[in-house]
């Protein structure tokens, strides 16, 4: 009598399958935390662009930008200028205010003045923050970046006082945000010059981080990695 063949793999098969699907499952980690520190590095050099555009604008014209008056900084600049407006209560008092007005006015002189690459060009007061998002940078997540003046960030203790700062925009994840603040700061997610946005930021749709982004567990407070929120804005404090 014949005997039947035996059917399936052999140990040897078994072991090359699971070796190539551990070079796979490498390849995928790899090529993520690539990925991911691209979308660090992403975010910390829009910040360096953005803060020498600020101070390179100032020394150039001995302007704030975003606060220049319009029709002086259309003869200074040699194009139309049109944010802020002439009448507005704040142009020119020498600090970028926190309004929607200054904030879309930031872009449109820096871009029209060579010092950031795009184009702002708003033509009129945004109405909101979705007009606002229209004519601003974003970051690698899609999230609207604003440079003001207000105390949208996180503390350790007491309460934020205002000053200028960069909001890098919503839709950060935890684990990004984190890895950016060890290396660019000191890994605390409300203390030195990179914080946390505050969860209670007014300008909701394009500031405000969710609560989840710290555990206030341990002393002092950490990235909470474990929750994996999605939507941990920063900001950079100048």
């Amino acid at each position: 009598m014949q005997s039947k063949k035996q059917m399936g793999f052999t140990l040897v098969e078994i072991a090359i399958v699971l070796v190539i699907i551990g070079l796979l499952l490498g390849g995928i980690l790899k090529g993520q935390e690539l990925i991911n520190s691209a979308r660090v590095r992403n975010l910390a050099d829009q910040n360096s662009g953005i803060q020498a555009a600020y101070y390179g604008f100032i020394d150039r014209f001995r302007q704030v930008p975003g606060d220049f008056p319009s029709a002086n900084a259309t003869t200074a600049i040699g194009t139309t200028i049109t944010l802020p407006v002439a009448s507005s209560t704040t142009d020119g008092n020498g600090q970028i205010d926190n309004t929607l007005e200054e904030a879309a006015a930031v872009w449109e002189q820096l871009s029209k003045a060579n010092f950031i690459q795009g184009s702002y060009s708003p033509g009129a007061v945004p109405a909101d923050e979705t007009a606002y998002a229209a004519n601003a940078p974003v970051n690698a997540f899609n999230g609207s970046i604003t440079l003001t003046r207000n105390a949208d960030y996180t503390v350790d203790t007491g309460a934020a006082s205002a000053r200028l700062n960069l909001h890098l925009g919503r839709n950060i994840p935890v684990n990004i945000a984190r890895e950016l603040d060890v290396k660019v700061d000191d890994g605390v997610p409300n203390a030195g010059i990179l914080r946390i946005t505050s969860p209670n930021a007014p300008w909701t749709s394009t500031h405000a981080a969710d609560a989840t982004c710290i555990d206030t567990t341990p002393a002092p407070d950490v990235y909470d990695i474990a929750k994996d929120a999605q939507n941990c804005g920063v900001s950079y404090l100048y």
